[in-house]
């Protein structure tokens, strides 16, 4: 059995930590986090804690409330312009591109269907408690607000999400 010697050791942490730091820097704020890759997304997000991501929702959610409408418009027309990139990027993809991504995608679900499945009945008690604990949290919040306080709620938020749903 071979040991890494004690510069080898410290040439590879110090090669992985100059590799990690952009991540760390990265997405500092909304904007900058609405301009990642797909994949620099997931592995910002991956690398918090779940309290961390709390903190980061509520500070972007701070941010962006902060806005003025003409930013939080001009933001909602970057990420459109995005959106539709990616879709002709999609449309333009061969098939069997297509059917590689699929599944992937099939893949990762099927990793968090196993992980969910790996936890303890008491654990996915927890998780089913902390997130229902969350929905009553946002409800609370919702009906304590103003007719005009929901409606501007709704336009800063689209007001499709209930017609996407069906609801």
């Amino acid at each position: 059995m071979r040991h890494k010697s004690p510069s080898r050791l410290l040439t590879t942490t110090l090669f992985s930590a100059i590799v990690t730091l952009p991540l760390a820097l990265h997405a500092q704020s909304l904007h900058d986090f609405h301009n990642l890759s797909p994949e620099e997304k997931s592995a910002y997000w991956d690398s918090m804690s779940e309290e961390e991501r709390e903190a980061k929702r509520e500070e972007w959610r701070a941010e962006r409330d902060a806005m003025s409408a003409e930013e939080r418009a001009a933001m909602h027309a970057e990420r459109m312009a995005r959106r539709e990139e990616m879709r002709s990027h999609w449309n333009s993809m061969p098939e069997a591109e297509r059917e590689a991504l699929r599944a992937e995608r099939r893949a990762r679900h099927e990793e968090r269907r196993a992980a969910w499945d790996a936890l303890s009945d008491e654990e996915k008690q927890a998780k089913r408690e902390a997130m229902r604990a969350h929905r009553e949290e946002r409800r609370a919040i919702w009906e304590s607000m103003s007719p005009e306080e929901r409606a501007a709620m709704r336009e800063r938020h689209g007001g499709h999400q209930h017609e996407r749903q069906g609801k």
